[in-house]
């Protein structure tokens, strides 16, 4: 097919932003957890990673789909809860880069643990849906990008609806605007991190089924988390709407460089471009799009 025709051009797109759903989902879970406590959790590529081998080692072993869903997700919930109150709790106003190595030691904690249970085998994960080509209007669409991006896409609108009308939400988005004044008015610091972590957790649930359904479940399953901070550069690290605008634009942006550019280069960049273009970004603008900007006064 010729990559001058718009079609095509229209096919690469729209397939780079499917992909780029998937990406901001994964973008999604570190922001939850930096609005609201300042820490870069680099364990939550290893919280992806367990979700789907404990998914699929529980399916292998016969518990019903259903079933292992539901105990996946309760797993889950009580992992992200246990992060909070046993590693994020004692470190409490630390600095940064305490924080941010506790969790990365903690990632390698998870996958150890993930290891003892289920082994270092590779998996592949079945989620009923094939992956066959789409036509529409003239153009080709993976049936299981659409389910990917529709199921990232119905998740990132549920955490919207959440964090914008429920009690919790509420208390959240006072916590991520100014801690100091929601500790003032009487909120809860440790029972909103838990909530937060908690969350974390599901969205680790519902990544790690998608990607290892794309990729199979393998230990290099975590490394997908890399994937997600071209995008955090872009739409701003303390952003939801910018974990959403960065995944979209990441996602296009490497399938596009890898069709038009890629020829010129010997091929191959798909998998790096992504960085290039948020080290550029980042020389421009540091905070993201859609990032809180730091004002310093002297």
């Amino acid at each position: 097919m010729d990559i001058g025709d718009i079609g095509f051009f229209a096919e690469v797109l729209l397939g780079g932003l499917l992909s780029g759903v998937m990406y901001s989902l994964v973008a999604i879970g570190f922001v939850l957890i930096y609005k609201t406590s300042g820490v870069l959790n680099f364990a939550q590529g290893a919280q992806l990673l367990f979700a789907a081998l404990t998914f699929v080692s529980l399916v292998e072993r016969g518990v019903p789909f259903a079933l292992a869903l539901g105990l996946t997700f309760a797993l889950m919930v009580l992992l992200g809860l246990t992060i909070e109150r046993v590693v994020l709790r004692p470190l409490v106003n630390q600095p940064p880069i305490t924080l941010f190595m506790a969790t990365l030691g903690l990632s390698y904690v998870i996958e150890g643990v993930a290891q003892l249970l289920w082994g270092t085998q590779v998996h592949a994960l079945e989620l009923g849906i094939t992956d066959e080509p789409l036509q529409f209007l003239g153009i080709m669409v993976s049936t299981f990008d659409l389910f990917a991006a529709a199921t990232a896409g119905v998740m990132v609108a549920l955490l919207s609806a959440f964090f914008r009308y429920t009690r919790v939400g509420l208390a959240f988005r006072a916590v991520a605007d100014d801690t100091y004044a929601a500790i003032a008015v009487g909120l809860r610091l440790p029972r909103i991190w838990a909530t937060v972590w908690a969350t974390a957790g599901v969205i680790a649930l519902v990544a790690g089924l998608l990607w290892g359904a794309r990729l199979g479940v393998q230990f290099s399953l975590s490394l997908v988390v890399l994937k997600a901070l071209p995008v955090l550069v872009l739409g701003g690290f303390d952003s939801i709407l910018g974990a959403i605008v960065g995944g979209l634009v990441i996602g296009a942006l490497e399938k596009l460089a890898e069709v038009y550019i890629g020829p010129w280069v010997g091929g191959g960049i798909e998998g790096w471009f992504a960085y290039v273009a948020a080290l550029a970004f980042l020389l421009i603008r540091p905070s993201g799009l859609f990032g809180q900007k730091l004002v310093e006064r002297a």
